[in-house]
C-alpha cells in the first residue's frame, strides 16, 4: 500500500517534464527530467510582485529640492513689521516667494524594500516555468570554451539558436531606424494621427 498524505488521499508521484540537453555545437546529448513542483505552474501575480520589487531597487532616488534654510538669500527682514500697508514678511527665502524654498519637497532616498525570500524563490520558479512553456529554456551540458573570446561564444549561441536580443548580442543584423522616425511615430501616437 502506498504512502498517504495528511488528508488521507494516496500520494501520487509528481509528473515529470523532460527537456533536451545540448552541447555548444547544438547537438542533442541527452534528456533531463524536470520536477513538476518547480516547472508545473506560473504564478503571474508573484512574478509581477518580483518585477515591481526589482524595479523599485533600480530607482535611483536622487531627486532633491532646497528647503528655505538651503536657498541662497539674505536673512534680513525686508521691511518693518507694521505701518507699511504691506503683508508682514520675515525672509526673502519664504516658500511663498519666487526663488524661495520648497515645502516638503522630495529628498534623496532609497525606494528599495524588503521582499520575502520565499516569494522571490517562488517568482524564480514561475519565471522558469514560463520560459519552459514558451519553449525558450535551453539546457547546455557545459559552457567550457577553448578560448575566452566573443567569436566562439557567439558561434555557440547561434548553434543553439538563441535570439541575439535576448542573449545581449546586440545589433548585428538589426536595422537602425532613420533619424527622426521615432519622434514622428511618437507624434502620431500622441495626436492620434495615422
Amino acid at each position: 500500500m502506498g504512502r498517504q498524505s495528511v488528508f488521507g488521499e494516496p500520494r501520487t508521484k509528481a509528473k515529470m517534464a523532460t527537456i533536451d540537453i545540448h552541447d555548444l555545437s547544438g547537438a542533442k546529448v541527452g534528456t533531463l527530467e524536470l520536477a513538476d513542483e518547480i516547472f508545473g505552474a506560473v504564478n503571474e501575480d508573484l512574478l509581477w510582485e518580483a518585477v515591481k520589487h526589482y524595479r523599485a531597487g533600480q530607482h535611483q532616488g536622487t531627486h532633491a529640492t532646497k528647503a528655505r534654510w538651503q536657498v541662497s538669500g539674505s536673512g534680513k527682514k525686508l521691511w518693518k513689521q507694521k505701518g507699511t500697508g504691506r503683508a508682514r514678511i520675515g525672509s526673502i527665502r519664504s516658500p511663498l516667494w519666487r526663488h524661495g524654498g520648497t515645502v516638503h519637497g522630495p529628498q534623496p532616498r532609497s525606494y528599495d524594500y524588503a521582499f520575502p525570500r520565499k516569494k522571490l524563490m517562488g517568482a524564480l520558479r514561475s519565471a522558469l516555468a514560463a520560459k519552459l512553456a514558451d519553449g525558450k529554456l535551453i539546457v547546455v551540458n557545459t559552457l567550457a570554451l577553448k578560448q575566452p573570446k566573443t567569436k566562439p561564444f557567439r558561434a555557440a549561441l547561434d548553434a543553439l539558436q538563441v535570439d541575439r536580443d535576448r542573449a545581449g548580442g546586440g545589433g548585428g543584423d538589426r536595422e537602425e531606424p532613420e533619424p527622426g522616425a521615432e519622434r514622428a511615430q511618437h507624434r502620431r501616437t500622441r495626436t492620434g494621427a495615422r
